[in-house]
């Protein structure tokens, strides 16, 4: 389980299948109000708070992305209180804990990773034409480099060795080929894996 900080309100967790299968949850129980996954919800906020001081009490909007092969993203924002609709006066407390949580759950069928720095991006493509793939899709967008592959095209065990090295050298990524395509710049369209080792020797 890996867990970041966006802004102030809002935070980025990451979790593999294994940290799923470890806990007895399986992927479509994210879907579903079982006491597994409140449990596994506490903890995540548990560890939000210990790791990054992230306080969770309040009205929560939670968005859970499931990426094929590598497990879920969970996207936590914290609302603000209102007081009119909790009927609380200055006087009075709030409440200790309200888990007011709106969850809205998406499939994601692409595999989206995000580099921060272009080297790691060439070294990772360097790393991929060995043996794994010489296709995808870059793009440029918030000041950081994605790189887009479609799953369909890969039999399962290229895939896993597809996602093992990029789980290496990037982030997996819930941001979509759409909003991409709408708000990014596309920089290369195609086979970008083979073009970035085409002009771009790796770091000695």
């Amino acid at each position: 389980m890996r867990i970041e900080r966006l802004s102030q309100d809002k935070i980025r967790i990451f979790l593999t299948f294994d940290d799923l299968s470890e806990r007895g949850i399986q992927k479509e129980d994210m879907w579903q109000e079982v006491p597994k996954v409140h449990d596994l919800f506490t903890e995540m906020m548990d560890q939000a708070y210990s790791e990054l001081g992230f306080d969770a009490t309040g009205p929560l909007a939670v968005e859970v992305f499931a990426l094929p092969a590598q497990g879920m993203v969970v996207i936590v924002t914290r609302g603000k209180y209102d007081h009119h609709h909790y009927g609380l006066s200055g006087e009075e407390e709030l409440p200790e804990e309200i888990y007011e949580m709106e969850v809205t759950l998406e499939q994601s069928d692409s595999i989206m990773y995000a580099f921060r720095d272009f080297e790691v991006l060439i070294e990772a493509a360097h790393v991929l034409i060995g043996n794994i793939t010489s296709e995808g899709k870059l793009y440029s967008y918030n000041d950081k480099w994605f790189l887009y592959f479609d799953p369909k095209e890969f039999e399962e065990p290229v895939l896993l060795g597809l996602i093992a090295v990029l789980s290496e050298f990037a982030e997996s990524s819930p941001v979509t080929e759409a909003v991409l395509d709408e708000y990014g710049k596309t920089v290369m369209a195609k086979n970008a894996v083979q073009q970035l080792c085409t002009h771009f020797k790796r770091k000695e």
